[in-house]
């Protein structure tokens, strides 16, 4: 049931949202865009969407076009921008513009993206990829797990398969009810999902995946893992299960 589901999931979010490669160029300063720059931007990007699933040229000249209007709108706000806080800055209001604009910057400087080389619990610079992943392995795994070895937790020995299948089926109002803790537009209806787990005592190997992404603090050294927290990436199914 959940192969498939996930399979349709992934099709539609393809088609809808497509792909992309990222980018490996620095982020840039938004702090001057204003309403016209954002829907010229927006148009842009929806243009590209249409010309990524249909390269026709009517589409490849609507992109041309609405990226010509996009850089227009870009070019006339920081203009604008520029010159309003050229005109401030011997006021409190302009001082508190470049301070806010400079802080900004130097947060930027300090992107995990931007760090290509991290310490070990020595102090050792490491510089290989799998070094410095077994370094974020060993700090997560120590920050989580503790010095804890035994992690194996005592279930209760009553609650067998004979007893499990007395237990009342999971109701659509609970699954309502978690559905309205969870943020909107991030879950499904799961309700026959959910119960054919209870029934099987097996869960999708996807839920139980997670994806961890260090964050950084804004303070101390950015190479050291100690100043970083970690983020887990989790399945919004999985959360929904959790609520439960």
């Amino acid at each position: 049931m959940w192969i498939n589901m996930s399979a349709c999931i992934r099709k539609m979010a393809l088609e809808v949202f497509g792909v992309t490669k990222g980018s490996g160029r620095e982020p840039k300063d938004t702090w001057w865009w204003n309403e016209d720059v954002q829907k010229a931007i927006k148009e842009k990007k929806e243009c590209y969407r249409r010309l990524h699933h249909d390269k026709s040229a009517d589409n490849m000249e609507k992109y041309k076009i609405a990226k010509k209007i996009a850089k227009r709108a870009v070019s006339v706000a920081r203009g604008q921008a520029n010159e309003e806080l050229y005109q401030r800055i011997g006021t409190k209001e302009g001082e508190k513009d470049i301070y806010r604009i400079a802080k900004v910057r130097e947060r930027k400087t300090k992107d995990v993206n931007e760090v290509k080389c991290i310490k070990d619990g020595t102090d050792r610079l490491l510089v290989k990829g799998d070094e410095i992943k077994n370094r974020w392995r060993e700090y997560f795994d120590k920050l989580f797990n503790g010095g804890n070895e035994n992690s194996t937790i005592q279930l209760d020995v009553s609650f067998n398969d004979v007893n499990r299948r007395f237990v009342r089926r999971i109701q659509e109002s609970e699954i309502k009810e978690a559905l309205k803790r969870m943020k909107g537009g991030k879950v499904m209806w799961l309700t026959r999902l959910f119960n054919h787990i209870f029934r099987s005592n097996r869960m999708p190997k996807e839920w139980r995946k997670s994806i961890l992404v260090p964050i950084l603090k804004n303070k101390g050294d950015i190479q050291s893992c100690t100043n970083y927290r970690g983020i887990k990436l989790m399945s919004h199914t999985m959360k929904m299960w959790e609520s439960h």
